[in-house]
């Protein structure tokens, strides 16, 4: 076991072994694998490349180098292109601090069967005169950012539940197109987080519409991995024990405390390390090449296989994607 293995249980080791496919005797080699590759991404400033950060890539992606780099790559090219959402990502940005207190996420303090922390999400308590969706992905990522500093869940990933209880079709009217594909380009595309599992409870016909919108933009994995329960709780305590879910879901629980987690942030004063400023995104790649191998120094203008590294294709229009896809009228 190396150092960067330190923070896992015996139990997560074997985890990471089986189904990762992560080795400690090549754990440095694979890491360095990922890092030769981002001199061919000149247009990216990749602002970290140390070994435990990239080595939450290599989890997210199963040790697949390509996969891993391609996802490190669209890490920063989605802060680059989405630069003012993560100005002052903070949790105690007024409408991050506003989210994060109306429980945007809530984090269960108890770990699934499998070790992956739940996140709930309450929809209806979005206040809409007092912030914005992108408030609440912003409240979302930076809590994804905090939690995935635990090697624990790195390996062992995450489980999200949203209870659609009383989300008003006029709320619903107010998201658009581009408001979702930001939000599965940021949660689905671009973190380095594995999601084992997306409940809907609850949910009225309109949610139903609304999946029909955003289903041709999500991986067949993550398709499969969307559990659609309804009024029916039971078929969610099959895969999530009541034990340890609060009363809101059927749970043995009380009530959940929708400022738990906010207070988490806000004690340690949680934010990001670096401001994604556009300065930040004129590293270049000389900044980088002491980072290099030996070997990719000799290959410095290869270019990774074709297709590897697509970027996400652009929304088509803004007047298009602008408009809400519910319609009150």
């Amino acid at each position: 076991m190396t150092h960067l293995q330190a923070g896992l249980s015996p139990e997560t080791l074997e985890k990471a072994k089986v189904e990762l496919k992560e080795n400690p005797d090549t754990l440095h080699q694979d890491i360095q694998e990922v890092r030769d590759m981002i001199i061919t991404r000149p247009d990216i400033g990749f602002l970290r490349t140390d070994d435990a950060f990239i080595l939450r890539f290599l989890r997210a992606r199963k040790f697949n180098h390509f996969e891993a780099f391609r996802l490190l790559a669209q890490y920063f090219e989605y802060r680059q292109q989405n630069l003012d959402m993560f100005k002052n990502l903070k949790a105690t940005d007024p409408g991050i601090k506003q989210a994060l207190k109306d429980g945007f996420p809530g984090v269960l303090s108890n770990l699934d069967r499998y070790g992956r922390k739940i996140l709930v999400l309450f929809a209806a308590n979005w206040d809409q005169s007092r912030y914005t969706f992108v408030d609440i992905l912003r409240a979302i990522l930076l809590s994804l950012e905090a939690m995935i500093e635990d090697p624990e869940l790195q390996v062992n990933g995450f489980v999200l539940i949203i209870d659609w209880s009383n989300f008003t079709f006029k709320q619903a009217s107010k998201l658009t197109p581009s408001m979702l594909r930001l939000a599965i380009e940021g949660l689905q595309d671009s973190f380095p987080a594995r999601f084992g599992g997306i409940h809907f409870v609850n949910q009225p016909w309109y949610i139903h519409a609304l999946y029909t919108v955003i289903r041709p933009f999500l991986k067949d994995k993550t398709r499969k991995r969307i559990f659609m329960h309804g009024n029916n709780l039971n078929s969610l305590h099959q895969l999530i024990v009541p034990e340890i879910l609060p009363s809101e879901l059927g749970g043995m629980l009380p009530p959940y405390d929708m400022g738990t987690w906010a207070r988490t942030l806000l004690d340690h004063a949680y934010d990001e390390e670096t401001d994604y400023c556009p300065e930040s995104y004129t590293l270049s790649v000389k900044d980088l090449e002491k980072d290099l191998s030996p070997k990719t120094m000799k290959r410095s203008q290869s270019v990774v296989e074709p297709g590897v590294l697509k970027r996400p294709e652009k929304v088509k229009s803004e007047e298009e994607n602008t408009q809400p896809l519910l319609s009150l009228d």
